[in-house]
């Protein structure tokens, strides 16, 4: 199944209308815990997937603050990169954690400051927590920025493959038109050793 994870602000349609167009057939939507309204998402959801042939899987994204109840509930529950990784992977609770490569630090002269570390990894190997690689940032048009993200997603791959850590690959985009075919994703990660894509 092709499927990509997103994060929608009110353009749920149009997600799933992109989506049918290049050929994914499974989005899992990502909304902040705080500002989550059930009632509201459900009859939105329902109404656009009448006329789709997506199938929708929502899921919420968590932070320290709110963690504790969002963890409560029976969805999905993805965590970007902060301060507090270490926090997440012990707790068990999350599913995915996402967005290592993002972190704003100088690279050193002989390692990059990829986020990620052998630590963190035996944590999430041992808790079964995949790490998220997030494609649409490298889709940026500061060609030097893309660079520098390439370079630490490939030292993230690779800690990943040693310490045996689940991998997934999504757009973790609130923009439809970051979403990419499954076979340009496939040809972007072979170029890391990646032959086998997980989409979630």
């Amino acid at each position: 199944m092709d499927a990509d994870i997103v994060l929608p602000k009110n353009n749920e349609a149009e997600f799933i209308e992109i989506a049918e167009k290049i050929g994914i057939n499974k989005l899992y939507f990502l909304y902040d815990f705080d500002y989550y309204d059930e009632e509201k998402t459900a009859k939105k959801l329902e109404f656009i997937k009448e006329r789709r042939n997506v199938s929708v899987e929502i899921g919420f994204l968590a932070d320290q603050r709110n963690f504790s109840r969002a963890a409560k509930q029976s969805k999905i529950i993805v965590a970007k990169s902060s301060d507090k990784d270490r926090f997440f992977i012990e707790s068990g609770k999350i599913k995915i954690i996402y967005g290592f490569e993002e972190i704003h630090k100088r690279d050193h002269l002989h390692q990059r400051a990829s986020g990620l570390n052998h630590i963190l990894c035996e944590l999430a190997s041992k808790n079964n927590v995949a790490v998220g690689f997030c494609y649409s940032v490298l889709l940026s048009k500061n060609h030097a920025l893309a660079s520098i993200l390439m370079g630490r997603m490939m030292q993230n791959i690779s800690l990943c493959q040693k310490f045996k850590v689940k991998m997934v690959m999504g757009s973790f985009s609130e923009k439809p038109f970051d979403m990419r075919q499954h076979h340009d994703i496939i040809s972007l990660f072979s170029i890391f050793g990646i032959n086998k894509i997980k989409r979630y």
